[in-house]
């Protein structure tokens, strides 16, 4: 383990940019999307024609929509998974996260939480199971499961499409010293945030998701990764980073130094404590 890690109570590696969530009034990628659920039919065919499953959604959002959709009671499409029959990999012991894939999905006139949930699965075993992806992961060290989990934190920490290359490579630069990976993304998920909102308390979470206290890969995908954030994760673009920070929107900064991070870590906070301070009269 690399001896310059930051202290778990000091620094974070993916503080991501609190200051652009307050100006842009929007959540980061990882988080539900503001499009959509639905594509609806004309004024007099209320009836819902297709769900929309936007990238980086997690699979609890997912069901939601689907109960929604269908006019179900809340839990109905959870529960219906222990017979769906999904084809899912081994690794995934029935939890189809990272596996219900992004696309807009047409309802037929009976449709069930059961077809739609196979639809998705079987769209992501075409995408993710093709030579692209499936060589890709190899020449990463990777299974097919593993890159979709890379995919999946790539996708709920880069702020955009360009980032997200940078973003896989502090992964895999990370475990390649063996170095906890520290993502905030991973606690959000055990914590069941929909939002990013990091506190002190945190890094001590005892849960197997916590980047903080555990090595290596969280065991699933922490939510629905799209085509771009797959590509990254099986071609993350050449540096040597460990550290990344979003100062300011349009401003994430990427660094293979500890101390120029916690100047930039430095920088976000005086950012976001001037943002948070009540505007001069």
């Amino acid at each position: 383990m690399q001896t310059n890690t930051p202290s778990r109570s000091s620094i974070r590696l993916t503080r991501r940019g609190r200051l652009a969530l307050a100006a842009l009034g929007a959540v980061v990628a990882g988080t539900a999307v503001a499009v959509p659920l639905l594509i609806m039919g004309g004024d007099d065919e209320p009836r819902p024609t297709a769900l929309v499953v936007p990238q980086g959604w997690r699979a609890s959002q997912v069901y939601d929509a689907i109960d929604k959709t269908l006019d179900l009671p809340a839990g109905t499409t959870k529960k219906s998974l222990a017979k769906a029959d999904l084809k899912l990999p081994n690794e995934a012991q029935g939890n189809p996260e990272g596996y219900l894939f992004p696309a807009t999905y047409p309802l037929r006139e009976k449709a069930t939480p059961q077809e739609l949930l196979s639809r998705m699965v079987d769209t992501a075993n075409k995408k993710f199971n093709g030579a692209p992806i499936a060589a890709g992961a190899q020449r990463n060290a990777m299974n097919v499961y593993q890159a979709v989990t890379v995919a999946s934190i790539v996708q709920a920490e880069a702020t955009g499409k360009a980032d997200m290359g940078k973003v896989a490579r502090v992964i895999f630069n990370r475990l390649e010293r063996g170095m906890p990976l520290q993502m905030d993304s991973t606690v959000d998920y055990a914590l069941g945030r929909s939002a990013p909102s990091a506190t002190a308390a945190d890094p001590e979470v005892d849960s197997p998701y916590n980047s903080y206290r555990r090595m290596g890969l969280p065991p699933t995908p922490i939510d629905n990764p799209g085509e771009d954030a797959v590509r990254a994760a099986i071609s993350p673009t050449p540096g040597d980073w460990l550290y990344f920070v979003t100062v300011k929107p349009g401003d994430t900064r990427f660094t293979a130094e500890l101390a120029e991070h916690q100047r930039n870590v430095a920088e976000s906070d005086e950012l976001r404590k001037r943002a948070a301070e009540p505007s001069a009269k």
